[in-house]
């Protein structure tokens, strides 16, 4: 009589859910386990570029890669459906269209929802970028704001400004902005639009940008974003968003800006699909175990933004980059193998993630980080992150990936050598 293979099942095809299906197809033999992939679409997309896709200086095209490019098809089932909920006493998964899909061992890595604090109006009437479908909204809607703008004289006769409102000055917030201070100039062209009637506000509520990294090179990301034309209101929360503009909250009082658009980079939290009463929680993420199972369940494991892992030398949490969630792919793989392979009760490895260091890009022209605790900015930043992206696509595929319609490979023609060479 035949054994019943054990069933994996990989909710997400972000950086960890697809990199760990990638891991088990390569670790377990066809013999040993069956692996289902769950997504909602059927492509995989970098996340850590979406702030271009949003400002609408890539196409969408360029940074998504299909699934069935990445897998292989014979080791790997993938379901294109949409997770609506995960019953752990019955370990099953609810699909919105399939039928429920039991599993074995389950990995929850469906990604983030952006997280409002409880401002008024933002869920409602601010733009968020958290997936290929609200970069394209976002997109249009800058494109309809020109539109708008250039159509409305009298607008333009009482000296009205066309006001982008970014909240939140971390790495999204800042990426973003200087992308879409970059495509200003085309769009106020197109439009016939004077560009000093174009502002884009950047609007945080501690006294800096880029939180974490080196005071230097955050002061540096900030002059290299006002030379874009980027303007700071920091120190200066977001007070409530409604359908016109944004109320501002600072020392100083409040600041009403309207009429604006309001693009929502503040922060996130994970999916609540799964990250809800059902599992234990820590402001809106799973924490997950020393061997990223879920606590109080042997047989899930959390990762990404579904997670939360702290570090052990300050007692914070890591904040959930896609470095952090390709770090824990490999070790979920491995111990999802070990338990496959052996007993309930085996020593499963423990996840010590080492960081590398981080860079943020700020436009085409110019980026700022820290990697193996060098500081890095202009040119030299621009090329590593060149090669960290390099790299995963490597991670993810082969050199056929990389040189194919990835957004990547971009990075691999001699204009854009010229241009990272000669930049500052």
């Amino acid at each position: 009589m035949e054994t019943k293979k054990p069933r994996i099942v990989i909710l997400g095809a972000g950086y960890a859910g697809i990199l760990t299906a990638r891991r088990l197809q390569k670790i377990l033999r066809r013999d040993e386990a069956e692996i289902v992939l769950v997504n909602k679409h059927n492509y995989h997309y970098l996340t850590t570029w979406l702030h271009e896709a949003a400002a609408g200086t890539v196409d969408d095209e360029r940074i998504t890669i299909s699934i069935r490019d990445v897998i292989d098809s014979e080791r790997v089932r993938f379901i294109k459906d949409t997770v609506m909920e995960v019953e752990t006493a019955a370990k099953r998964v609810v699909l919105c269209h399939g039928e429920p899909l039991a599993y074995d061992y389950l990995v929850m890595a469906l990604g983030f929802e952006p997280a409002t604090f409880g401002i008024a109006g933002i869920k409602e009437h601010a733009l968020a970028i958290r997936s290929m479908n609200s970069a394209r909204r976002i997109r249009h809607a800058i494109e309809a704001r020109f539109a708008e703008f250039a159509r409305n004289k009298e607008a333009q006769e009482k000296q009205q400004h066309l006001t982008f409102v970014v909240g939140g000055a971390g790495f999204t917030g800042i990426e973003f902005a200087a992308e879409l201070s970059e495509r200003i100039p085309a769009l106020c062209r197109q439009h016939g639009i004077d560009r000093q009637r174009v502002q884009v506000l950047n609007v945080e509520g501690a006294p800096n940008i880029l939180n974490g990294f080196d005071p230097a090179m955050a002061e540096y990301a900030k002059a290299s974003l006002e030379s874009l034309g980027v303007q700071f209101r920091l120190s200066t929360k977001i007070q409530s968003v409604d359908s016109r503009g944004v109320t501002l909250l600072s020392e100083a009082g409040e600041e009403r800006i309207a009429p604006a658009t309001v693009i929502w980079t503040g922060g996130v939290q994970g999916n609540t699909v799964v990250c809800n009463e059902n599992f234990e929680t820590v402001r809106g993420r799973i924490p997950a175990g020393k061997d990223l199972r879920a606590p109080g369940h042997e047989n899930i494991f959390v990762l990404g933004d579904c997670s939360v892992v702290t570090d052990t030398h300050t007692g914070r949490p890591f904040p959930p980059t896609a470095q952090l969630a390709i770090l824990q792919s490999a070790v979920c793989a491995e111990n999802i193998a070990a338990l496959v392979r052996g007993s309930e009760d085996v020593e499963l490895k423990e996840f010590v993630p080492f960081i590398k260091g981080t860079v943020a890009s700020i436009g085409s022209h110019d980026a700022v980080g820290e990697v193996f605790g060098v500081k890095l900015h202009g040119r030299l930043a621009m090329m590593m992150k060149a090669i960290i992206d390099i790299r995963y696509m490597l991670m993810l595929g082969n050199l056929k990936l990389l040189f194919g319609k990835g957004k990547l490979s971009a990075y691999v023609t001699p204009t854009a050598y010229r241009q990272i060479f000669s930049s500052k």
